[in-house]
């Protein structure tokens, strides 16, 4: 059975950093994309940032670009997700997710496999 277990969520004020892990459980993730959604009160839940297999190619909404780094650590079967900058509008529950198998790495529905979601808000 596959796990996913997130971690490092909180209150931080505007500006502020966090970093969020995602340990990895069960599976053979280092074969895997791993991925990170996030979804606010009332909206759908929306694509952050993916890390490919080997660390190499990563992907980011633009809504984050420059701001959040994604990485991984295969040897520890865990992917880490950097926010510095944080504003307002990333309060949301993090989600991170993997198991992709060809389809679309931006769509929620293409993943298998989720973790139980940490909460991020950003406020003063």
């Amino acid at each position: 059975q596959a796990q996913l277990v997130e971690s490092g969520g909180g209150l931080v004020q505007p500006g502020g950093s966090l970093r969020l892990s995602c340990a990895a459980s069960g599976r053979t993730f280092s074969r895997y994309t791993m991925t990170w959604f996030r979804q606010a009160p009332g909206k759908e839940r929306e694509f952050v940032a993916a890390v490919t297999v080997s660390g190499g190619p990563r992907y980011y909404a633009d809504s984050v670009k420059g701001r959040f780094t994604i990485s991984r650590d295969n040897a520890k079967n865990t992917v880490y997700l950097q926010m510095n900058s944080l504003k307002p509008e990333d309060t949301a529950v993090y989600f991170c997710a993997t198991g992709l198998s060809r389809g679309n790495l931006y769509a929620s529905d293409e993943y298998p496999y989720w973790g139980q979601g940490t909460q991020v808000t950003v406020s003063s």
